[in-house]
């Protein structure tokens, strides 16, 4: 297999990776002060269709709870398996959150609408992690269930 086939774009891989998607981090989720943000209101969709939400905020120090969910600072102390880590981060901002991904060893990575890395995508495929750059999570997930 070579590591392109980690790349999903096809409606029927990106269902099928929706199916097998239980609990997703998300990495750079805001807070409930911010609900009308993507980065909160796509979890909070997620939370409400049946997945398991576990927010990875970047700033906000104060925030111990999204979703009624504990916060975690790292990907990396994220106890269990993380089927998905939905990245809410700027492009420019990827880079710096490449090793913390591959260290925690999600199944896939779901880069959000508007915003790619194809340098971290290739790493992340060639480490086996399936990877989807540049669609919302909220509008696919609603489109082909």
């Amino acid at each position: 297999m070579e590591w392109q086939d980690n790349i999903l774009t096809s409606d029927t891989r990106i269902r099928e990776l929706l199916r097998e998607t239980k609990r997703i981090a998300v990495l750079g989720i805001k807070p409930e002060s911010h609900s009308s943000q993507p980065a909160f209101y796509v979890s909070k969709y997620m939370q409400s269709s049946g997945f398991e939400i576990v927010p990875v905020p970047v700033y906000y120090p104060e925030v111990t709870e999204i979703l009624g969910e504990k916060v975690y600072r790292d990907l990396r102390k994220v106890p269990g398996e993380i089927d998905m880590v939905n990245v809410f981060r700027r492009g420019v901002d990827i880079p710096k959150h490449v090793e913390e991904i591959l260290e925690a060893k999600p199944k896939s990575v779901w880069v959000q609408s508007g915003i790619r890395n194809d340098a971290a995508a290739e790493v992340w495929a060639k480490a086996g992690i399936k990877v989807v750059q540049d669609l919302c999570l909220m509008v696919e997930h609603r489109a082909l269930r």
